[in-house]
This record gives structure tokens, sequence and C-alpha cells, in this order.
């Protein structure tokens, strides 16, 4: 489904991807993972045509994508910090979402789900970082997308929301959509996802499943293996 091959990205000098491989042929959850400038937001931003790499290809279903937009339509986003104008009100950022993409609707359940009705009248501006950060995840899950990129979706949420947003990706994973997250939180991580890619100084460092990497570094969490990897 979606295909990377030797992926690089410079900034000047600075070489923030070099050589990404990735390859997901089937659905679930997969997490990209990494320290601090490792490149996990910029390898997201180049599959959401963003940033474009220096070379490399990134297909969809076996159509290349790079310097395309058409494609966009299928994937939902969650950026790791969402701007949006903070005058305008939920009610209204949801309305420019459905109008700008035709395939989303204002879903009740999520609403309810995440608990935001009192708040649809609010202004951005009168939120609470936590609320903001439901309020994206309900505009982000409003399109029924079968691709789902996440960059820190947990950031802010209480324990309720958290494992609301935890069930919620079970759920969608359970439709048959491909689920790309990266997160700082590793017992999140090892709750929902089964794969993951490892960067490390804009490279690949590991691929393969959370059991695999544990088996590798000989530890029992997937915290304590990643740190084990950091050595």
């Amino acid at each position: 489904m979606l295909s990377i091959t030797n992926l690089n990205k410079s900034f000047g000098k600075l070489e923030v991807l070099q050589g990404i491989n990735i390859n997901i042929v089937k659905q679930g959850i997969f997490a990209i993972l990494g320290p601090n400038g490792s490149g996990k937001t910029t390898l997201i931003k180049t599959i959401l045509g963003l940033v474009i790499p220096d070379f490399g290809s990134i297909t969809i279903n076996d159509k290349e994508i790079i310097n395309r937009w058409a494609y966009r339509s299928e994937i939902s986003y969650l950026p790791q910090i969402a701007n949006f104008p903070s005058n305008l009100t939920v009610i209204e950022i949801i309305n420019l979402i459905k109008n700008i993409r035709p395939n989303t609707k204002l879903d009740k359940d999520l609403i309810d789900l995440f608990n935001i009705k009192e708040s649809m009248n609010k202004k951005l501006v009168d939120l609470s970082g936590g609320t903001k950060q439901k309020v994206n995840i309900v505009l982000t899950f409003m399109s029924d997308s079968p691709i789902i990129i996440l960059d820190e979706p947990t950031a802010g949420l209480d324990p309720i929301s958290l494992i609301k947003l935890k069930d919620l990706l079970i759920r969608e994973k359970e439709k048959g959509k491909t689920i790309i997250v990266t997160s700082h939180i590793m017992s999140f991580i090892e709750e929902i996802s089964h794969d993951i890619f490892f960067l490390l100084d804009g490279k690949i460092f590991f691929n393969g499943t959370i059991e695999d990497l544990k088996v590798r570094t000989n530890e029992s969490t997937l915290e304590r293996a990643i740190a084990n990897l950091l050595k």
C-alpha cells in the first residue's frame, strides 16, 4: 500500500533523511519512532507532500505521489501542532473542514466520545491545550480515509481521553485502515502497534515487530528495548 524507496532529504548541509526504505503492504497500526531530530516529522511531511525529497520514490497503491496532490484525499492527518485561526469557534472549524473535504461529516459519536459538545461554540483561543487536542482528533477522524497519519496524538490528553484514543485506533484498524503513528510514549505504542520503524540520525535503524526488537535487545518492554538501541 505504501512504499518508500531510497528517500533522501537535506536542508542545506543537514542530511535529515538518508536512504529511507519502508514497505507497508497490509493494514494495521505502524509506529515511526526515534529521538528528537531523527527525521520523523520530515518523513511524514514527505508522505503528505509538504516536503519534497531531494531524490527517492514514494508510492501509494503502486502510484508515485511525489509532486502530485490528488492522493491526499485518501489521507487524514493529525499534525504535532495544529494551527487554526484562534478566533474561530470549534463548530466553525468543523464546518471549514467539511467544506474542504467532501467525504467529511460531523460525527456525533466522535463528539460524544471526546466530550467536546459543550465546547462547540467556544473559540479555539479559549480552549485548554487538552481540549484543543481532542478537537484536532475529532477533525482528523471525521474523514473516512483509508490512511491515517498521527504525529504525537497523545499530547495534552488526560488518561480517560488517552484510553478513548486507543480504543478508536483499534476500531479504525479493524475497519482495514492503515494507521501511521509517531509518539514518545512507548507504553502507548506498545498497546496499539505491532510493527515499528525506528529512525536514528535520518536512517532506519530498526524495522520489524515490537516482539522482534525485545528479543534482539533482551528486554521485556518496548521502552527498555528502545533505550538499549540508543546505548
